[in-house]
């Protein structure tokens, strides 16, 4: 018979206690590590060696491309100028080149809030006093909420309190285009899933909600005030000063447009959709344009301060800043997503799109390197963010802020799963050590 004591009641609560705390500890350490490890790219090499563009391209087009079904234009810059172009379609009889116009979605909104901020440095409005101030045709419906506290600094960065979640799916060429007002009041466009309805639904300023119809409310606001026509306004005041001169907001105002065949899902040749929303979602451009946007954030040739006299510098500076955060991550500035950071202490700005009938665009800057990427496509729902999301990785060494919201949950819940499993193999194997010893001892 062994000598040994037998462990007492409190001494064997102390010993599981303890043993609960380190399997906490430990799984908190696991998730920290995911996470560590999600933000670095563990799961993914780059796509070329760092700096080799017209490597990156190559990869693109092999693992990218092979397949697609739909027109493709992807240009890289370095140190503000092009580094390399890839231009692709699935249709032998086109040909896509870097003044073929796209209808960029969303990435429109980047573009409209230089627009907007135009307005506040010419003191024509004041990007922190109620937008309602400088509305003639419609106004924010009372919900109880302080619509006072709605600004022009808010709708740009999606911190309004607005609840609308818009996304617009557009008109057929065929079909009569809302009014404005009218679709601030219930868009009948609204894509799946959206209200369509443009309100406060909690306190401006207590969290951030993506809002296309925030764009449309500055929309409205640029007309009211200018006394002009959206289109016409930003045709005049910054996709001409840009030398944007193949951008604009409504085709039919472009002079003889270069314009890439818009495919569905399937392949299969589909017409272009119209928009109320133009500030939020109808821009035309080309890639050769969108290059001249870029680098007018950046210091220009001959001492050109960024924003090229149609911003100032500070402006410029100042939509980059963040403006919204989750989690304490930055995630948002005056009109362009946070995706990051650039791997040298600064933020890698910039938007994506996505229209029907299969749109999708991104176009994303490092400002203090100069380097960026523009990648439009059409003929797939994902492939340009895809795209950018590599050039992340490639550019910084970091996994972008879209991709770790898309693909973080599952690793963190496989990582937790793994590691209570472990923990539950332990906690078998102990028992089966303490049985075969009370098993020796008897």
């Amino acid at each position: 018979m062994s000598d040994a004591q037998p462990r007492t009641g409190p001494a064997r609560r102390h010993g599981a206690l303890v043993a609960v705390v380190l399997a906490c500890l430990g799984l908190l350490i696991v998730l920290a590590a995911t996470i560590l490890l999600a933000a670095h790219g563990f799961w993914r090499p780059a796509l070329a060696r760092p700096g080799d563009a017209p490597g990156f391209l190559a990869a693109v087009q092999q693992r990218f491309l092979a397949d697609h079904r739909g027109n493709a234009a992807i240009v890289l810059l370095q140190d503000g100028e092009v580094a390399a172009e890839l231009y692709f379609s699935a249709d032998p009889r086109e040909r896509i080149h870097r003044d073929s116009l796209f209808q960029v979605a969303s990435l429109s909104k980047w573009i409209s809030a230089w627009g907007v901020l135009r307005l506040a440095d010419r003191g024509l409005i004041d990007l922190d006093a109620p937008v309602d101030n400088d509305l003639k045709r419609w106004s924010l419906p009372q919900t109880g909420f302080d619509n006072g506290a709605v600004t022009a600094r808010r709708l740009l960065s999606h911190t309004a309190g607005l609840d609308d979640d818009l996304g617009y799916d557009g008109f057929a060429q065929t079909a009569e285009v809302q009014p404005l007002p009218a679709s601030l009041e219930h868009a009948a466009d609204a894509m799946p899933g959206a209200s369509g309805v443009v309100r406060v639904a909690w306190p401006p300023g207590s969290r951030w909600q993506y809002s296309g119809g925030g764009y449309s409310l500055l929309q409205l606001m640029i007309e009211d005030v200018t006394g002009r026509d959206f289109a016409g306004y930003m045709r005049d005041e910054v996709l001409r000063p840009l030398d944007m001169r193949n951008s604009g907001y409504d085709l039919l105002a472009l002079a003889d447009p270069d314009l890439a065949q818009h495919f569905d899902l399937d392949g299969k040749p589909a017409a272009p959709r119209k928009f109320s929303a133009l500030a939020a979602a109808s821009l035309y451009t080309s890639p050769a344009d969108l290059v001249r946007f870029l680098q007018a954030h950046l210091p220009g040739p001959g001492g050109a301060p960024a924003g090229r006299g149609v911003l100032s510098a500070q402006s410029v500076q100042m939509l980059a800043r963040p403006h919204a955060r989750e989690f304490g991550i930055p995630i948002w500035g005056l009109g362009v997503t946070i995706f990051g950071s650039d791997g040298a202490g600064g933020h890698v700005i910039g938007h994506d799109g996505v229209n029907l009938p299969a749109i999708n665009t991104t176009a994303r800057l490092a400002p203090a390197s100069g380097d960026a990427i523009i990648a439009l496509t059409t003929g797939d729902l994902s492939l340009a963010s895809r795209i950018g999301a590599r050039w992340n990785y490639w550019q910084s060494g970091r996994t972008d802020i879209n991709t770790l919201s898309q693909h973080l949950p599952r690793q963190l819940l496989g990582a937790g799963i793994a590691w209570l499993a472990l923990v539950a193999a332990a906690v078998a194997l102990g028992r089966m050590r303490l049985r075969r010893r009370h098993d020796a001892d008897h």
